[in-house]
């Protein structure tokens, strides 16, 4: 058994892709036509084939309740690895990102959160 998707829950999904895409580089997966929505998934172009992250519409009542409780309590809905949180963190602000949480050491992780402009807080990490 391994983990071959996650999501987060957005609150626009063209908006979304257009941030996972071209500020955090990710690369689209899937784009497939769902109704009213789309199964959108992006991948990171080191692991083409590795774990998608379905940019989810949030249009059922409870994931906007949820997504509005985790953001107030200032918790991230998923954590991204990165080699050097320091140097990730100064490109994304290079490129406008707001950062909640400034690179912090924590125990043996160094992470930080920002906003990802569709409703989620983002966590970078750094295992030292």
């Amino acid at each position: 058994m391994r983990i071959n998707l996650s999501s987060v829950f957005v609150d626009d999904q063209a908006k979304a892709l257009a941030f996972y895409t071209e500020v955090l580089g990710f690369e689209k997966k899937n784009d497939v036509p769902v109704g009213e929505h789309r199964w959108l998934t992006v991948v990171s172009p080191a692991d083409p084939d590795g774990v998608e992250l379905l940019l989810e519409p949030d249009a059922h009542p409870a994931a906007k309740r949820f997504v509005a409780a985790l953001v107030a309590d200032g918790i991230p809905s998923t954590s991204f690895a990165v080699e050097d949180v320091r140097a990730e963190h100064e490109r994304l602000r290079g490129l406008g990102v707001r950062f909640t949480k400034e690179p912090t050491e924590v125990g043996a992780v160094t992470i930080a959160v920002f906003d990802d402009t569709c409703g989620n807080l983002i966590q970078i990490a750094e295992m030292d």
